[in-house]
């Protein structure tokens, strides 16, 4: 009995040691993940109301959390709405609006601006990505260089590559798979990359389970050409397209399965969204705005709201709703403020909603308003509360458009000529708050050297880069 009795301290020191860091754990800040998606649609998930595509992992999310209706993202296309998402600022503001990074241009968002994942790590967290960056490709460009620990995935779009386009100045370019700023390969199989960059996300999961962490996920489906694996492809009715969520899906369950394992589902916050409307033109390749009317790349509701799933569990009540105005933007300061991360003083454009995200009574969205940009950034429209102005752009070319968002969705009724009270105000709003965004707008970042030499050049084109900023 001797040897037992010695040995009794020791399981209670140990017991106490163990005690003592689950304590830790539960102490520590949330930990933060963020889906984003690419050109998914308002209506393509099931907890959306779309009755083909099964999404139960999303569904989850949303019958545990928070599903927001009025959730709004900065810009009809990629780069931009993705410098949003991660400054909090209108893409105007740091010089992200004009349109989509293509490989030959040589600028991207500046390393001044404060990320989302800048903000964390100086609080001590892990930062990952593991997806599409598209906010430039340059040496001092990419993730590793925005804040991010780790990066692996592709650098901009899909569909930029030798196999599926050629730059009108016949420079074929290809698509880098890289780790960090290393190239790993040269045109990746499609077909694996929401898996492969899951399984990515995962691992860094597990590799820092012990301190907080922020995953940032941004795949790059289902923008055209849309690619799923052998385990997804031809198991959804709703086609090739229906494959590609449902695999998105079965990533978010990954994540989801693997905090669970590791004991941290309840100090982390999940963000599911996407960064802006379908691509209709490619019909059923395309996605569904559900009753939203218009798709990527218009001011139309289907290309800038788009489905925004929040999970928290003991602290987002779960099957909640929020009907509020919120914003892409509005994520910075509420994940700082929700983690205690500290602000830089460059001014921004997102308010916190942390306390519709708790549940508080009372709570009100961060600010009624929203400005509407162009994919080329010109400023087209405004919502302020209920109301929506259009008076700009392709969709209001025959005149201002004015359209009561709660009672017409899809924005069939135009009242502009009923109410031009609302259109003169709402247009000298919209000019005062574009005017201090554009007077105190900042620059990118403009690097002329490249990483890589991409295998397609062409022996007598000395300089790809030639075409420069758009």
């Amino acid at each position: 009995m001797k040897p037992l009795i010695k040995l009794m301290p020791l399981v209670l020191v140990l017991a106490a040691l163990a005690t003592a860091a689950g304590a830790r754990a539960d102490e520590r800040p949330p930990n933060v993940v963020i889906f984003f998606t690419d050109d998914q649609g308002f209506g393509d998930l099931s907890c959306y109301g779309h009755p083909t595509i099964h999404t139960p992992h999303i569904d989850r999310m949303a019958a545990e959390g928070m599903k927001l209706t009025n959730f709004y993202v900065a810009s009809p296309v990629c780069s931009p709405s993705r410098a949003a998402l991660l400054t909090g600022c209108y893409p105007k503001r740091v010089g992200m609006h004009k349109h989509v990074i293509f490989p030959p241009y040589n600028y991207g968002l500046h390393t001044d601006e404060h990320t989302i994942a800048d903000m964390l790590k100086a609080e001590g967290y892990a930062t990952g990505c593991f997806g599409k960056w598209h906010l430039g490709h340059r040496p001092g460009l990419l993730p590793t260089d925005q804040g991010f620990d780790a990066y692996f995935g592709v650098p901009y779009s899909n569909d930029m590559s030798t196999f599926h386009r050629e730059m009108n100045t016949g420079y074929k370019f290809n698509l880098p798979l890289l780790r960090g700023h290393e190239v790993l390969e040269w045109e990746p199989d499609q077909h694996e990359l929401t898996k492969r960059c899951t399984e990515e996300a995962v691992k860094f999961i597990e590799q820092n389970k012990d301190k907080p962490f922020f995953v940032y996920v941004p795949h790059a489906m289902p923008h055209f050409p849309i690619y799923a694996s052998k385990d997804f492809a031809g198991k959804s009715p709703r086609g090739l397209y229906g494959d590609v969520i449902e695999e998105i899906d079965w990533s978010v369950g990954q994540v989801l399965q693997a905090l669970e394992e590791h004991g941290l589902d309840d100090n982390t916050l999940v963000i599911f969204s996407t960064d802006n409307g379908p691509w209709k033109p490619f019909k059923q390749l395309g996605g569904s705005a559900g009753p939203l009317r218009g798709e990527k790349g218009t001011n139309w509701e289907g290309g800038q709201r788009v489905p925004c799933v929040i999970r928290w569990p003991g602290k987002v009540p779960a099957g909640t709703v929020t009907r509020g105005l919120t914003r892409s933007i509005d994520l910075l300061p509420t994940i700082a403020e929700l983690t205690g991360g500290k602000l830089s003083d460059r001014p921004i454009d997102g308010g916190s909603i942390k306390g519709l995200l708790l549940g508080e009574p009372g709570a009100q969205p961060a600010s009624d308003t929203f400005l509407y940009y162009s994919s080329r950034g010109e400023l087209t429209g405004i919502r302020k509360g209920a109301m929506k102005l259009l008076f700009a752009g392709n969709e209001a070319k025959g005149g201002p458009l004015l359209y009561n968002l709660e009672v017409d969705i899809s924005e069939e009724w135009d009242l502009a000529k009923k109410h031009p009270e609302h259109v003169e105000e709402l247009k000298a709003l919209a000019s005062k708050l574009n005017e201090e965004i554009t007077a105190n707008a900042r620059p990118t970042r403009v690097v002329k050297e490249t990483l890589w030499e991409w295998p397609g050049k062409k022996p007598d084109d000395p300089n790809p880069n030639k075409q420069g900023r758009p």
